[in-house]
C-alpha cells in the first residue's frame, strides 16, 4: 500500500485518518469482498458502518472472510432493493451520511438514490467521478462521467462539470484545471463534443461554473502532456496539465478509465455526487486500497458539505 503506485492514495488515507469517520451506510454486503472493504475502511476509522442487508448472509460472509462484524450495527433486510432504500431512509433520518455499495447492482442502488419522492435528489444532477492514480502521472486524475450518465446533454454536463470540480476542491487540490475531452481541440460543427466544449468554456467565462479554469475541446494527448499541447500550439493554463478529464459520453469516459487500469497499471477509486450524500462505488476488482481511498474521498467530499452548508454529493 505504500508502494510508488499509490502514493496518491495513500496521501488521501492519511489525511482523512485524522478525521471524524463517517457515519455510512454499507448497502448489501453479502459477499467476501464487499464485506471485508467496508471492515477494512472501519478499522482504520474512515468510514463507521450500519451493514443494511439480509442478516444471515452479511453474518455467513462475514464467517467465510473471518470477520468479527459484533461491533457494527447490522440492519436486516430482505433483498437488495429492500437495503438500497433501508439505507436511503437512514440517509433522510440523519443517522448516515454516506452510501457504500455491497454486493448489488448499481442500478438497483441508485433508483433508491434518485427516486423522486423517497430518494436523495438534490437540485444537482447525479454524476459519477472516477479518481485516478495513474503509476508516472504527479497528480490524481478526476474522470467524469463513465458510469451513470449515457449520453449527457449539454444540460447535464454543466451539473456533472460542476460537481467534478467541488469534488476536486474537497480533495483539497490547489488549482482545478478542467479540460473537456473530444478527438480534436478545434471546434467543427459536425462533431458535437467539440460545440458543448466550447460552450462550456464560454459559461466558465460568464459564471455559469465556478471554481476552476477549464479548457476545451481537447483531445487527451494535448490535456494531459505539456510537450503535445506545445507541439499544436496550444497556449492555455489547461493544456497539458488538466487534472479533471470531461468525457463526451459514458462510452468514452467508460475506456479512457479502463484504458488506464488495465494498460497503465491505474487504481480507479469511485464516487457519485450530486446526491444530499456521497455514494462510494466499488468493483469486485478493486484492489484494498482503491477501496480504501475511495472510502477517504468520500469522507472528504462529506466534509466539505458540512463546511460550506451545500450539497456537493
Amino acid at each position: 500500500m505504500d508502494t510508488p503506485r499509490h502514493q496518491k492514495y495513500q496521501r488521501l488515507i492519511d489525511y482523512c485518518k485524522n478525521l471524524p469517520p463517517l457515519p455510512t451506510a454499507v448497502v448489501h454486503p453479502c459477499d467476501r469482498s464487499s464485506l471485508t472493504g467496508a471492515i477494512e475502511a472501519a478499522q482504520m476509522r474512515l468510514i463507521a458502518p450500519i451493514l443494511v442487508g439480509p442478516r444471515e448472509r452479511i453474518e455467513a460472509a462475514a464467517r467465510e472472510a473471518g470477520l468479527s462484524i459484533a461491533d457494527y450495527p447490522l440492519m436486516d433486510a430482505p433483498f437488495s432493493e429492500a437495503a438500497a432504500e433501508l439505507a436511503v431512509q437512514l440517509v433522510r433520518e440523519g443517522r448516515a451520511e454516506g452510501l457504500m455499495k455491497g454486493s448489488l447492482h448499481t442500478d438497483e442502488l441508485m433508483r433508491a438514490v434518485v427516486k423522486k419522492d423517497s430518494g436523495l435528489r438534490t437540485g444537482r444532477r447525479v454524476s459519477h467521478c472516477f479518481v485516478m492514480d495513474v503509476p508516472g502521472h504527479p497528480d490524481p486524475l478526476i474522470i467524469t462521467d463513465a458510469a451513470v450518465n449515457i449520453a449527457p446533454t449539454l444540460e447535464d454536463k454543466i451539473d456533472i462539470v460542476q460537481n467534478a470540480i467541488d469534488l476536486a476542491h474537497a480533495m483539497t487540490l490547489p488549482e482545478v484545471r478542467v479540460a473537456v475531452l473530444s478527438a480534436m481541440e478545434t471546434v467543427n460543427p459536425k462533431v458535437p463534443s467539440t460545440l458543448e466544449a466550447a460552450a462550456l468554456c464560454k459559461m466558465m467565462d460568464r459564471h455559469q461554473l465556478s471554481g476552476a479554469v477549464i479548457d476545451g475541446p481537447l483531445a487527451l494527448d494535448n490535456a494531459i502532456n505539456p510537450e503535445a499541447a506545445r507541439i499544436k500550439g496550444i497556449e492555455s493554463p489547461v493544456a497539458g496539465r488538466a487534472n479533471v478529464l470531461v468525457v463526451p459520453d459514458l462510452e468514452a469516459g467508460n475506456m479512457l478509465a479502463k484504458s488506464l487500469s488495465f494498460l497503465a497499471g491505474a487504481d480507479a477509486a469511485g464516487i457519485v455526487l450530486g446526491a444530499r450524500v456521497p455514494v462510494i462505488l466499488t468493483s469486485r476488482a478493486d484492489s484494498v486500497v482503491t477501496r480504501l481511498a475511495s472510502c477517504a474521498v468520500a469522507t472528504l467530499v462529506a466534509k466539505a458539505r458540512r463546511e460550506s452548508g451545500k450539497t456537493m454529493g
